[in-house]
């Protein structure tokens, strides 16, 4: 008899909820025009130094969430992203219990994680790269509830707001 692999621990215990979908776009403010057409209501969004993009997020009716992403510096990933696939939805965005965990169980069950980044005092992530995921960017995330910036749109699409 051949032998049996250890079972895998799902992350269902792990996951807290889908926080949101994200959309690549070459420019976030036709994005949040869109969003607001579609009855969206402005939350939050930043420069992201580290990742070099532009993101905000709306909610929409029914409380589900929707974030636009768009390179502001020549070497983001977003440039490659937008070469390759052209604007559209670029990941999702699962809140989990425990980056380290998840990461963990990932690579245990074979899939492909990239992009560990873990800062307690505020934004920890990983990555399901889309080779294992059915084509899709699954991003397992936690937060500390002060993380997202208090700002304005205006502030947001005049890069005003920094996050490191």
């Amino acid at each position: 008899m051949p032998d049996l692999p250890e079972p895998i621990e799902p992350l269902s215990d792990l996951i807290q909820y889908l926080d949101h979908v994200a959309i690549g776009v070459s420019d976030v403010g036709p994005a949040a025009g869109l969003f607001e057409m579609l009855g969206g209501t402005f939350i939050t969004g930043a420069d992201n130094r580290r990742g070099g993009f532009r993101w905000l997020q709306y909610r929409l009716p029914g409380g589900a969430s929707i974030e636009a992403l768009a390179p502001v510096s020549d070497d983001c990933f977003l440039w490659r992203f937008l070469r390759s696939r052209g604007e559209g939805l670029h990941h999702l965005t699962f809140r989990v219990s425990s980056v380290t965990e998840a990461a963990l169980r990932a690579e245990q069950a074979g899939l492909s994680v990239v992009g560990l980044h873990l800062d307690p005092g505020g934004w920890s992530e990983c990555f399901i790269h889309p080779s294992s995921a059915n084509g899709t960017l699954i991003q397992l995330a936690d937060w500390t509830d002060d993380y997202y910036p208090q700002a304005s749109l205006e502030q947001v699409l005049a890069g005003e707001v920094i996050e490191d």
